[in-house]
């Protein structure tokens, strides 16, 4: 990942000069590619790169760390390490599952529903983003703006849902929405500047969505690239007044 032909830039003009940022789920698509633009941020000093396996090829400004969703220990750790040197400006969890191998596959009808489906993506689409915002929102900083975001999913909402079927993704990505609603609620209170709020990052060319594309029209379908640079410029434009909310990857709302 060779950012050095991107020039000097900045995506967060709202955020603090000397940025501190944490990324988990630095080894996906939309991830890694957050992390390689705002490696080029002039605004950015430090970017703390989480993932299972805790490697990330060398960048400017960043520094991998191992985390994982069912060890909250190393979630603990790896909030520790991030505000090492200062307190954090971005946290964004960048991590999520909608298919595993052969046997977890998005549900067409409700014969299909299973406790193992079920268990597995709340554990990685909503408990483990949850475990992070516990050990990580105490690190914000605490007299500027500060942002908590999270991907979720345009099928995460409710009122959205048309046309049934996807049982384990759609209700772990609304129980995501609303953990993320009460954090807010909560984080508020001691710090009023800071955001936390859900993304929709659009349809995107990974591995997640990868068998599911087929019909996406391409002017649709984006690269990592292009979610992540929309999916930061929706962060920047967020403020304490949208928090505890859903936005997709053009600045709308998403109902709950």
């Amino acid at each position: 990942m060779d950012v050095s032909f991107l020039p000097a830039m900045t995506l967060l003009d709202t955020f603090p000069p000397d940025s501190n940022v944490a990324v988990i789920g630095a080894s996906g698509g939309i991830g890694a590619a957050a992390i390689r633009l705002l490696s080029a941020d002039e605004r950015v000093a430090e970017i703390n790169a989480f993932s299972r396996r805790g490697e990330l090829e060398g960048l400017p400004k960043v520094t991998a760390g191992r985390i994982e969703f069912d060890d909250e220990a190393s979630i603990a750790d790896a909030a520790a390490a991030a505000a090492r040197n200062s307190p954090l400006d971005l946290v964004f969890v960048a991590s999520g599952i909608l298919w595993e191998g052969d046997d977890l596959r998005p549900e067409k009808a409700m014969r299909e529903i299973s406790m193992d489906g079920l268990a597995r993506l709340f554990a990685v689409n909503a408990a483990g983003p949850a475990l992070v915002a516990k050990h990580f929102l105490p690190k914000l900083r605490k007299d500027s703006k500060t942002m908590f975001a999270a991907l979720s999913a345009r099928v995460g909402s409710i009122g959205d849902n048309r046309l049934g079927g996807w049982y384990s993704y759609r209700a772990s990505k609304a129980a995501l929405n609303m953990l993320l609603r009460g954090l807010a609620i909560e984080h508020a209170r001691l710090r009023p500047e800071s955001v936390v709020v859900g993304l929709h990052p659009g349809t995107v060319d990974t591995g997640l969505s990868a068998p599911y594309t087929s019909r996406t029209p391409e002017k649709k379908l984006f690269s990592p690239e292009q979610s992540a640079r929309y999916l930061i410029g929706v962060m920047d434009q967020l403020g304490p007044e949208e928090t505890g909310q859903t936005f997709a990857w053009d600045g709308s709302r998403i109902d709950f």
